[in-house]
């Protein structure tokens, strides 16, 4: 499997992300999915995810939104709650939205995570661009759009892989 697809960090939801793990990889910033990372298929954002980015901003973690949607108002409604930065139709997994994050926070590389909960568009951009790539699995794997769904039996099989390899290390992070 190629390493380029491969996330440093798979865990079950954002809200796992815990301040020690940032800290000990030296991480500054995070780089944020919102469909199905940050909130469901219908839009929901939970209480827990509020509670979570406050605490990670309270810890001086900086948070950024970086989503594919063209549907600015959506995005821009999860940013104000969170009271976060975000760029909407960042066709991801191309660079350009990632680099123009790093350069507008002046944040090095190394010091930035990407979350999401695609391998093909989060996973992907940010390791081309060579940041820490964090895995989450989608809120609600029930329910997909329809450019989503037919990369999930494909992405399954590789987090399947991952899963593996990941109980062999656990203690690594």
């Amino acid at each position: 499997m190629m390493k380029i697809i491969n996330p440093n960090l798979y865990l079950k939801k954002v809200e796992d992300i815990k301040i020690e793990v940032l800290l000990k990889n030296k991480i500054k910033l995070l780089i944020l999915d919102v469909d199905n990372t940050l909130i469901d298929y219908y839009e929901n954002l939970s209480e827990n995810v509020i509670n979570w980015a406050k605490e990670m901003k309270g810890q001086g973690i900086k948070l950024y939104i970086l989503s594919n949607t063209n549907n600015k108002e959506k995005v821009k409604k999860v940013a104000d709650k969170l009271e976060i930065p975000f760029k909407n139709f960042a066709m991801k997994p191309l660079k350009k939205g990632f680099v123009s994050i790093q350069k507008n926070t002046k944040i090095k590389t190394e010091n930035i995570a990407v979350v999401g909960d695609q391998i093909f568009t989060d996973i992907l951009g940010g390791n081309r661009c060579k940041m820490f790539t964090i895995l989450v699995e989608p809120i609600n794997n029930k329910k997909d759009y329809w450019y989503t769904a037919w990369k999930r039996p494909i992405e399954n099989k590789i987090k399947k892989k991952y899963g593996a390899k990941e109980e062999k290390n656990k203690d690594v992070y």
